[in-house]
């Protein structure tokens, strides 16, 4: 077994056996020096220090145990001198897990405990309670990927790339951006003001937002003269049916062209955007490639069955279509299948797996992989260009025009 696999599934296995199990440990007074970890070595007037906890030992490998001595006599440590007893041990044990990832150095593994996978969750799900915008918890600040369709975050006026520097007056500053997040979150009806930093503002300022049950429609769509629109916000449990069911009323009415707006759409399950493009391309296509660490490499193809595979087509973008919206829109690039248009995509391009723990302990999510295009163009951290660029400017929203789709409506209307 992989050493770095033994040293994850010993962590886990250790903890849960070790959560509240021993009350015994090193006693060295307010000092603790070097002594504290040398056997038999105790300071004047104190009990000897004790040997690492037995059950400790006997739950990891042979050959990982000096490796996790420190481990082990930190806890104990904590145990016995932390000020404020008793200690959090599921605290501590989830802290421990979290910590792990994050050495990793990986933006996008990461712990989630059971409330933060339970929020995560949500939005995918259909609904939540809060203020409905899609936020990347990768950087210094809690930043904004997309407001959610007739939400209060666009209603409120946030943007893709705001940064929330502030919650209720209180710096974030060095916060983690996943307590940001949840800080964030809220009852329907309560009230949080986001000081925001936004590129392009000489000063931060302060928005007031009041959190709102948030219903989170994957698919809208309407003809637009002879062109039909769909706009696709998140791809989740039911967007795969409620594209299929919208292309059937759609595709009755003999469109000249097709319009898939995929600006302000954060992403969702791997599998959707799979069954999205499938609408679309032939089956059999490959709809992107999956790169292991190791060589190894999964290739997805599409599934066949598509109601709209021959329709000339322009799929909008912007700063906000990021992870599954790039898997989509990357595919349809490479195919010439549809023209897009707008601004450069968000670059999320790396495959985590969501790993719930026994017990509803939380989750964890491991990157694995990252993705490829067709024709192995990888996006993370670079995005995607569009064939035709279009800016959205404030002066734009500010007098509620559009010119991405002006433009998309131009294209597909040309003899």
């Amino acid at each position: 077994m992989n050493k770095f696999v033994k040293f994850i599934l010993v962590s886990f296995l250790a903890l849960f056996l070790l959560t509240g199990a021993f009350s015994g440990g090193f006693v060295v007074g307010h000092f603790t020096s070097l002594g504290a970890f040398i056997p038999n070595f105790s300071l004047p007037g104190a009990p000897a220090a004790q040997a690492t906890p037995q059950a400790a030992v006997e739950a990891t490998p042979e050959d990982l145990q000096q490796l996790f001595t420190p481990f082990w006599e930190t806890w104990t440590l904590v145990h016995e001198q932390y000020v404020d007893q008793p200690v959090d041990d599921v605290a501590l044990m989830r802290g421990a897990i979290r910590g792990m990832l994050e050495a990793l150095g990986d933006d996008h593994t990461s712990f989630m405990d059971p409330q933060e996978f339970q929020d995560a969750n949500a939005g995918l799900a259909g609904n939540y309670e809060g203020i409905g915008a899609y936020v990347d918890t990768t950087g210094d600040y809690l930043t904004v990927i997309s407001p959610i369709k007739d939400s209060p975050a666009e209603a409120a006026g946030l943007r893709a790339g705001d940064k929330i520097i502030a919650i209720d007056g209180e710096d974030m500053t060095g916060i983690n951006p996943e307590l940001a997040r949840r800080k964030v979150l809220g009852p329907a009806g309560t009230t949080v003001i986001l000081t925001i930093l936004r590129e392009g503002e000489e000063k931060p300022f302060d928005v007031s937002i009041t959190r709102a049950k948030i219903i989170v429609k994957s698919v809208e769509y309407e003809m637009k003269g002879d062109i039909a629109y769909i706009q696709l916000n998140t791809f989740g449990d039911t967007t795969s049916r409620e594209l299929r069911d919208a292309l059937k009323e759609l595709m009755a009415q003999n469109p000249k062209g097709l319009i898939l707006d995929l600006r302000n759409n954060g992403g969702g399950y791997l599998r959707t955007s799979v069954e999205v493009l499938s609408q679309f391309v032939e089956k059999g296509q490959v709809a992107l490639y999956e790169q292991y660490g190791d060589g190894r490499r999964d290739t997805f193809e599409t599934l066949g069955g598509g109601l709209a595979t021959q329709i000339p087509m322009v799929v909008l973008i912007n700063e906000g279509s990021a992870s599954a919206s790039e898997i989509v829109a990357g595919a349809l690039q490479d195919y010439g299948r549809a023209t897009l248009v707008g601004v450069k995509s968000y670059g999320k391009g790396s495959v985590q797996n969501w790993i719930p723990l026994n017990n509803d302990e939380g989750a964890v999510r491991i990157t694995i992989a990252k993705w490829l295009t067709p024709k192995e163009r990888t996006i993370h951290k670079t995005g995607l260009e569009p064939d035709v660029l279009v800016e959205l400017t404030k002066e734009d929203r500010d007098a509620e025009r559009d010119p991405q789709l002006e433009k998309a409506l131009e294209l597909l209307s040309k003899p």
